[in-house]
């Protein structure tokens, strides 16, 4: 069985206070999780544990994620001199923007594909964790990780996505993975 490992994180900053979106490995990690096929479940994991995190990657027959080439790799990056977007990668956003002449939110798809909605936002992440909530945000990230694991499987399986767009619109977009 292939091991899919289905990723993302939180950041401990803001792009504004790194300097911009230029400076995304200075962000720095204060959550990442994962989703492994071979594992059946969940691990979550601190600054503390950003090498065990890489490690887990590297060992993936594919990682899986929403936007992760541009930004969580890039956090990553911070850690390590791997070139992480070397690893066997989907990133959904990517793909989708292939088909699409704009870019969509993780939320619009769980929306307009499961009918749910992401339970926070990046910005609310760093607030928690200015405030010591790990779990707090443990929790969104997990929780964006099962978004993301539907979401590639529903793909898989019916070759499309649903999303809603900026006028409430639900619409579909085919999907080849």
């Amino acid at each position: 069985m292939k091991n899919i490992v289905y990723f993302d994180l939180e950041t401990q900053k803001s792009a504004e206070e790194v300097g911009g979106w230029n400076h995304i490995r200075d962000m720095r990690m204060s959550v990442g999780v994962t989703y492994s096929t071979a594992r059946g479940g969940y691990l979550i994991y601190g600054e503390g544990q950003v090498d065990d995190l890489i490690r887990e990657l590297q060992r993936a027959d594919l990682v899986v994620g929403f936007n992760h080439l541009r930004f969580d790799y890039e956090v990553l990056h911070g850690y390590t001199v791997l070139d992480l977007s070397q690893l066997p990668t989907l990133d959904m956003l990517v793909e989708l923007q292939k088909r699409l002449p704009h870019r969509l939110s993780l939320d619009s798809l769980a929306v307009g594909t499961f009918g749910v909605e992401k339970t926070s936002d990046g910005l609310q992440a760093i607030r928690w964790y200015r405030e010591g909530r790990l779990a707090e945000i443990a929790e969104y990230c997990c929780y964006d990780v099962k978004i993301t694991r539907m979401l590639f499987e529903y793909g898989r399986e019916h070759k499309q996505l649903f999303y809603m767009n900026r006028f409430g619109k639900k619409l579909s977009v085919a999907v080849d993975w």
